[in-house]
């Protein structure tokens, strides 16, 4: 708006403008105006140095000792191998509902709220990590296994049990694996951020606040680029599977899963790598002439930091108390259990948050409740469900090859945008980066809208074909994918630099199971979405191939607009409340 303010003249003369800015600062009389009309000008003489910056910079400060942790996020990320194959399988194979689907998403979000006292749990038993990462692997086998039978020897399962109940067990189990090695993950980032350099000099205070800042996006940038991975992985399996047999089909989704099994070998691996650096780091330090205890305290950093964690019986029985209470209401048959239990589990987070604060000075505790609220309200928008992806696969023609294309596509991008928006996630507030993400992503949101109601079928008609459905979902998810990974960043590296050291990963845990309550909210959201504007695919029985549901897809527009209107005002309502309070984000 200041640019619009200067003289129209000025920009008619790029160079003499340059000159004038140039001669007032010799002279010492440049102004705040001159120097912003300096920058304005000159930025487009220094890309490199802004690539430099935002994204080769990155690279420079990536350390060997970040490299565990990120193995941990990486097993995470090619999680989605196993997306489109599911998606499929439960749209042509399960008769699940999209609201069923939506409250199974609400029930396999729950285990990411007990990741508070998992979090503690890391803390207090942290020599025996390993364990827990063992035992996160070991479910998560179990997982992908009985989806691997499931879709290989349907028949010896469903005389077990019936083919959706084994889905609802695989959906369930894999998230409490995932949450297990994810907290120690957390709580290991701390840990990879070195007190001393090879030659036991202590970093300070500023130098160690930007490696935890680049280790927290370089998480980020892991988690991506396992998708981009499994992406391209997904591009090739499924190219030429047009026309192909169902059998081969069958097997090739089996063979996918079986390939998935090495997502929990590459978690123990940076478990492994972890030890092993920390022995060479040792033994580095120890021929600079320390002595073995002073090198064990600079390669401890948890130890060197802060006292020995201590159990905080508040978090520990609040979380038993949370346990029981959600197995009680889940399987005791009561009436919107769903409701009831994310009640219970917000009232004793919120509890456990509380006592979890006291730990905190005054105004970080401000700091936190602000910027909790409003990354709350941005993981808490409802979603349209699995009815939009089958709508998509029946009437826009979109199979299994395009989705891994888009999947290949929104992680390459997403992971461009985390090294694009680096700075611009350091400099500003987080209400103004949700602010941002808000407006940018209903704008992205009304494309889709735009295919339902045959905006593809005008801007085909006016291109000649070449602006099809494919090509705007192709664009769409171009733009639209760099804002889910970018929010979330600056509190994590608030929270790994502002936290006691003795209670890292709790910290990082109390604010994993706030927002992911958030992301149980959204599930009940977009549950309530598909019981209010009800979307039905084609089911057929296996046997006979009658159809038992017929396709219905005609209120998905209705709830494409809804669904819409609440991502605009829920964060805004947010972004209000912090800054009309005397909370604040970060």
């Amino acid at each position: 708006m200041r640019a619009a303010a200067l003289p129209g003249s000025l920009f008619a003369h790029p160079a003499r403008v340059f000159r004038i800015v140039t001669d007032r600062a010799a002279r010492g009389g440049h102004n705040q105006q001159d120097e912003f009309v300096h920058i304005r000008l000159t930025r487009p003489m220094s890309i490199a140095h802004w690539i430099d910056r935002n994204i080769l910079s990155l690279g420079r400060e990536m350390r060997l000792s970040y490299l565990p942790p990120l193995m941990v996020y990486v097993a995470y990320g090619i999680s989605g191998l196993t997306g489109i194959v599911g998606t499929f399988f439960v749209k042509d194979y399960l008769g699940l509902s999209a609201s069923f689907l939506a409250a199974l998403g609400f029930w396999a979000g729950i285990p990411w709220a007990l990741k508070m006292p998992i979090g503690h749990t890391v803390d207090l038993l942290w020599r025996w990590k390993s364990w827990l990462v063992g035992l996160g692997a070991g479910l998560l086998t179990v997982s992908l296994g009985i989806m691997a039978l499931l879709i290989g020897d349907r028949e010896a399962m469903t005389a077990i049990l019936p083919a959706e109940v084994w889905y609802v067990i695989s959906v369930l189990l894999a998230p409490i694996g995932y949450v297990v090695q994810d907290a120690v993950a957390d709580a290991m980032t701390v840990e990879a951020v070195p007190r001393v350099d090879e030659q036991g000099r202590v970093f300070d205070d500023q130098t160690r606040k930007l490696m935890h800042t680049t280790m927290q996006t370089l998480g980020r940038v892991a988690i991506v680029g396992g998708g981009i991975t499994v992406a391209l992985v997904n591009v090739y399996v499924f190219s030429g599977t047009e026309g192909m047999p169902q059998a081969d089909l069958i097997e090739l989704y089996k063979q996918i899963y079986l390939m998935a099994m090495v997502i929990p070998v590459v978690s123990v691996a940076g478990l492994g790598l972890a030890w092993w650096l920390k022995r060479r780091q040792k033994q580095r330090l120890l021929q600079e002439g320390f002595s073995s205890e002073q090198a064990q305290q600079m390669v401890d950093v948890r130890d060197a930091e802060g006292e020995p964690t201590k159990p905080n019986w508040w978090i520990l029985g609040g979380s038993l108390a949370f346990v029981l209470f959600t197995l009680t209401v889940s399987l005791g048959g009561f009436p919107y259990r769903e409701e009831i239990v994310f009640t219970g589990s917000m009232t004793i987070v919120l509890f456990l948050m509380s006592r979890l604060m006291r730990e905190l000075e005054p105004d970080k505790r401000l700091t936190l409740v602000g910027t909790a609220a409003v990354v709350f309200s941005l993981r808490a928008i409802p979603q349209s469900g699995p009815g939009a992806t089958w709508w998509m696969i029946d009437q826009l023609k979109f199979d299994q090859q395009f989705l891994s294309v888009l999947s290949l596509i929104g992680g390459v991008v997403a992971l461009a945008g985390m090294f694009v928006f680096r700075r611009f996630m350091a400099e500003r507030s987080i209400s103004y980066v949700v602010g941002f993400l808000t407006i940018v992503g209903t704008i992205l949101a009304l494309p889709i809208t735009g295919l339902y109601y045959g905006l593809h079928e005008w801007t085909a008609a006016v291109t000649g074909g070449v602006v099809d459905a494919k090509f705007i979902a192709l664009v769409d998810t171009a733009l639209e994918s760099p804002l889910a990974q970018i929010s979330m960043i600056p509190m994590l590296a608030w929270i790994a630099n502002s936290a006691p050291a003795n209670l890292k990963a709790t910290f990082f845990a109390v604010m994993a199971s706030f927002t992911n309550l958030a992301l149980s909210l959204g599930q009940l959201g977009t549950k309530y979405l598909n019981e209010l504007f009800v979307v039905t695919r084609e089911v057929r029985d296996q046997a006979t191939g009658a159809i038992q549901t017929p396709a219905d897809y005609s209120q998905l527009g209705e709830l494409f607009i809804t669904q819409l209107l609440l991502g605009l005002l829920l964060p805004f309502s947010a972004i209000l409340f912090a800054k009309l309070t005397k909370f604040k984000s970060v």
